[in-house]
């Protein structure tokens, strides 16, 4: 089992770690900071560093078969380390903040568009969700403005964990028609942003929506008679 030290700390860019197997997707280590791809959200890139000094570089990171393991695909070449081997997992932090912002900007966009997610996309300071959102006029503009204001309230952003008994008590959590949240293991992660949203998540989060910076909606395309795709991308940082 790898020990995913991203969900308690998103902010956490290496950490020690032991090579445990070698698996045909990866290198699976005992702990990591990668996030592994999945729910819209990109895997992360980085470097495994070995006690001799050499680098390999991560491409991505994904899930195992059974999700309990995290594999971290190396670039095409690369020598692979023995089992038992201890590195210190380093991931690009700059594209891995700029998913951050992105992906917490995109949780405000559903505050401000309540409609069902019938998909979504998290790119390095962009993204993009579809909404069934029926035959509502939507406004580049007036979305702008109103996700604007809410980045501008400097909530907090946390994450909780509640029952899978919980969850399916509590259905209108759900917001995403495309990907359900995972159930099984007794608990689901929640990302609540003060004030604003509650919903399933597993991926990574800023602290604070001041963070994310200035947001533009670049784009709103028709994608069948009732779903629109709304493009954003963020300033280059939040200063």
């Amino acid at each position: 089992m790898t020990e995913p030290l991203f969900r308690d700390d998103a902010y956490l860019r290496e950490t020690e770690a032991i090579v445990s197997s070698i698996d045909p997707g990866g290198i699976v280590l005992d702990r990591t900071v990668f996030y592994p791809q999945g729910g819209g959200q990109p895997g992360d890139r980085g470097e495994l560093i070995l006690d001799d000094g050499s680098r390999l570089a991560v491409v991505n990171a994904t899930y195992g078969a059974d999700r309990s393991l995290i594999l971290h695909s190396l670039a095409d070449g690369s020598s692979l380390p023995a089992p038992g081997a201890r590195v210190l997992a380093r991931i690009d932090w700059d594209s891995r903040f700029k998913r951050m912002r992105a992906h917490t900007a995109l949780h405000l966009l559903t505050a401000v568009l309540p409609y069902p997610v019938t998909g979504g996309a998290v790119g390095d300071g962009e993204g993009r969700l579809d909404f069934d959102s029926g035959e509502a006029t939507l406004d580049k503009g007036e979305i702008a403005e109103k996700l604007n204001a809410l980045i501008a309230r400097d909530a907090a952003v946390r994450t909780l964990w509640i029952s899978d008994d919980e969850l399916a008590a509590n259905p209108g959590l759900v917001k995403t028609m495309s990907v359900k949240p995972p159930t099984g293991t007794g608990r689901v992660r929640l990302v609540e942003i003060e004030g604003i949203d509650l919903q399933p998540c597993g991926g990574t989060h800023v602290r604070r929506t001041s963070e994310i910076g200035q947001a533009a909606v670049t784009g709103i395309e028709k994608k069948g008679r009732l779903n629109r795709r709304v493009r954003i991308a963020l300033s280059q940082s939040a200063a």
